[in-house]
């Protein structure tokens, strides 16, 4: 929908919004991940401007704050708002700069403040014993969703990482492999022995899937042998959660936390954290030490005979 498309009219419209994000996609190298989403905040934008009969060309710092104002209304979280609020202001950033517009109206527009929330996360026993539910509950495909479950877990992995996990990128002995993250950004990750076991475990049977006529590279794949999509893995993760008794909401991004969570509470430098998930700011990785610190408070609070005051 987005590539190839020209700008009519000088009018600033859903055109423009498919030249903008050709520009991102060509010259500043964007994610198409990033650019659907970006995609989908500006032509809501858009699509508000004209039910409230505002022209994008002219629109004031006060309407749009009208718009990230009726975001708020309906629920959406803070950093969804943020995010939306972060692609009106790009936009304008290009419009001005090519001069299609004078002055960038959400230029001094303050992001919403975002919640300190700490990640949901399984300890290491609660984990171990989710990464055992494929062998028990006699579900789905086990094989697979074992492996999928620790290769997950193991390596830290992001969701849109897993689903495109290659046979090419990973080791011959499966020790680990490159993934592409967020931003195209390559990393190396390392898969843990119980995950090497899996894993191996599972290629015999993945193999047996895979149909002559629609080969596939990807290391994961459905039962009739395509390559294994977002929702599916959504959808696998959330029948064992079902399953698992946990009062807790595990979901793929669950896992990813609780590596994090794991490496940090063994000592492991929050710096090499960050390089393993592939965080682009340490800030992001620094949140696992306030859970660390959440434990200990915890613990104290549960062990001191003189703690009864309230921790905080």
């Amino acid at each position: 929908m987005m590539k190839g498309m020209t700008v009519n009219s000088n009018a600033i419209d859903s055109n423009t919004v498919a030249e903008y994000l050709g520009y991102l996609r060509s010259v500043r190298g964007v994610s198409e991940r990033t650019l659907r989403a970006y995609e989908g905040d500006l032509i809501r934008f858009i699509n508000y401007c004209k039910n409230h009969r505002i022209l994008p060309d002219t629109a004031k710092a006060y309407e749009v704050q009208g718009f990230i104002g009726d975001l708020s209304a309906e629920g959406m979280a803070s950093g969804s708002v943020n995010r939306a609020l972060s692609s009106i202001r790009g936009f304008y950033r290009w419009l001005v700069r090519f001069g299609r517009r004078k002055d960038n109206p959400v230029g001094n527009l303050r992001n919403l403040k975002v919640p300190k929330t700490l990640p949901v996360f399984l300890w290491e026993g609660e984990m171990a014993d989710f990464a055992d539910l494929p062998d028990t509950a006699g579900i789905l495909w086990p094989l697979r969703d074992k492996a999928l479950i620790l290769a997950m877990y193991s390596a830290g992995l992001r969701i849109s990482e897993l689903v495109t996990l290659s046979l090419k990128s990973i080791e011959e002995d499966l020790s680990g492999g490159k993934v592409i993250g967020k931003g195209d950004k390559e990393r190396y990750v390392f898969f843990s022995d119980e995950a090497r076991e899996a894993i191996a475990a599972y290629l015999p049977a993945r193999h047996s899937r895979i149909k002559a006529e629609r080969p596939t590279e990807k290391l994961f794949v459905n039962r009739r042998g395509g390559p294994i999509s977002v929702a599916g893995v959504r959808w696998i993760v959330a029948q064992y959660a079902k399953r698992s008794g946990l009062q807790k909401n595990v979901y793929p991004h669950t896992l990813r936390h609780s590596f994090a969570t794991h490496l940090v509470n063994a000592g492991c430098d929050v710096r090499i954290v960050q390089e393993l998930l592939g965080h682009a700011s340490l800030s992001t990785t620094q949140r696992y030490t306030h859970v660390d610190m959440e434990r200990l408070k915890n613990v104290y609070a549960k062990a001191h005979p003189h703690s009864r005051r309230k921790i905080k």
